[in-house]
């Protein structure tokens, strides 16, 4: 029988610094070639949903898994079956908005801690949405922020946003009128939006700034600028190979220079420390997150085990024909 987990369950377990943690274990896995990931692919009914899957393998942590999702006129829901690595058993089937909602956090938080100056103390936040709410508590998290800015379109938004995010996180957060009055002289800035064209452009950035660009994963589309990634001493990326392909904001920068390309560091190899990330304290660093399916699936599968022990979820039944076998059956 498989666990079927709710967004409701999933609020019960997992929380920021667990997240962090299990993230930051996903990239470690990488690095050390016990955990794989195959990029995001895309399918689409012409003008109508969006089918988004991807998916990894963790053989230390004994799953395997993938994230799918579908992107409509009603929005975005997302699901990851998750797989038990010995048997090959469904073992979870995990509703999966608020889950990625926090990894995609966390995963910033784990670039800021490697990547953003140690005393990093001032915040930039570019977008008041849900995503916006995660990546500023892991900046929080990992760093001792006193001071934050923040920047949406909306004013009553940014506002609810700055007044919300001040009670959660303890630091005073401030709603400002224009991107650029949020980011200049930050030391972490932040972009989590849908904008198409950048929010935020290189000239305004201060030296020593550390930048997640954490928005937009489709290639015609950026939030940042060419200058802001052209400025940047090290750029990292979850995921380079798949930053060739959806990440528009370092598309639009590099075009098919595959030698700038080349440039773009995968940040799991920074966080084993098989190749150094910040060498100076007057550098630019820059993350581009596009988000992979590891960190879905080492995050899950924790869930998982966690739900297991304290009797949460529903057990429902997946592939429950044992007489079936592999053999002759042409797979």
């Amino acid at each position: 029988m498989a666990l079927y987990l709710t967004e409701s369950d999933v609020r019960k377990i997992l929380t920021m610094p667990m997240a962090i943690e299990l993230v930051e274990r996903s990239f470690r896995r990488l690095a050390a070639g016990s955990a794989t990931n195959d990029p995001r692919r895309r399918l689409q009914v012409p003008g109508k949903t969006i089918l988004n899957y991807m998916a990894a393998a963790d053989s230390e942590g004994g799953y395997l898994g993938l994230k799918i999702y579908s992107i409509a006129k009603g929005g975005a829901r997302f699901i990851i079956p998750l797989i038990g690595a010995e048997t090959g058993e469904m073992a979870a089937l995990i509703e999966a908005d608020y889950l990625g909602q926090l990894r995609t956090g966390a995963a910033s938080g784990v670039a800021t801690k490697f990547m953003a100056r140690a005393d990093a103390h001032t915040a930039a936040i570019i977008g008041t949405g849900s995503q916006a709410r995660t990546q500023l508590e892991a900046i929080a998290y990992v760093r001792n922020l006193d001071r934050v800015r923040a920047y949406g379109r909306d004013a009553r938004r940014r506002q609810r946003f700055a007044a919300e995010m001040s009670a959660r996180i303890k630091v005073a957060v401030e709603a400002v009128g224009t991107a650029e009055e949020a980011v200049r002289g930050a030391d972490v800035i932040c972009t989590a939006t849908t904008a198409a064209t950048p929010v935020v452009e290189g000239r305004w950035i201060a030296r020593g700034a550390h930048i997640n660009a954490i928005g937009i994963n489709v290639a015609h589309k950026r939030e940042i600028d060419a200058e802001t990634v052209n400025r940047a001493d090290l750029i990292a990326a979850d995921s380079p190979e798949q930053s060739r392909h959806e990440s528009g904001d370092l598309i639009g920068a590099f075009g098919d220079d595959s030698v700038k390309w080349e440039t773009v560091r995968e940040l799991a190899q920074i966080v084993a420390g098989k190749i150094p990330g910040r060498t100076g304290s007057g550098q630019i660093t820059l993350f581009k997150s596009n988000g992979i399916a590891i960190e879905d699936v080492v995050t899950a599968g924790h869930v998982y085990e966690i739900a297991r022990k304290q009797r949460m979820g529903k057990e429902v039944p997946v592939w429950r024909d044992e007489g079936r076998a592999a053999e002759g059956r042409g797979v």
